[in-house]
């Protein structure tokens, strides 16, 4: 698990990325996801409700059924995907846990994790979907047609 992101928003981050690589084929499934990307089944298909729900993916239902990007990959900045599974809580939480750590009553980190949370949040909100997948080297996203706009 990473140190900011909750697991569920780590395969959340994976999914799209590797549908993005496919954008313009037919539909992922579930069971493609949790093949390629060795992720369990049932809490991928929880993932991509969420995500379906808060408008980032598009869900069809059959036999070649199952998901794609809502909109172009360029047009989805990583932040939405954080913010749509972990929320915004990276960006104003205390990186110890002190729920009263603040400006005026910080904690020994609050300064030094200020200026991380800064620059985090600079390329969370700057870095788009296509840019990600087109950077991206694991052999699992290689595998498919690099097809991303």
């Amino acid at each position: 698990m990473s140190i900011l992101f909750s697991r569920q928003c780590e395969y959340a981050l994976q999914a799209v990325l590797f549908m993005a690589l496919k954008r313009g084929e037919a539909t992922t499934s579930i069971r493609e996801l949790t093949e390629r990307l060795h992720t369990p089944y049932f809490f991928m298909a929880k993932i991509l409700q969420d995500l379906s729900r808060k408008g980032l993916l598009t869900s069809y239902k059959g036999p070649a059924g199952g998901f794609t990007l809502a909109k172009a990959p360029k047009e989805i900045m990583l932040f939405e995907i954080v913010e749509a599974i972990d929320g915004q809580e990276l960006m104003h939480e205390c990186v110890l846990g002190f729920p009263e750590c603040s400006s005026e009553n910080p904690c020994a980190l609050h300064e030094h994790w200020a200026k991380s949370r800064e620059a985090i949040y600079d390329v969370l909100t700057k870095k788009t979907i296509a840019q990600m997948a087109a950077a991206m080297k694991k052999p699992e996203y290689n595998k498919v047609a690099p097809n991303i706009g």
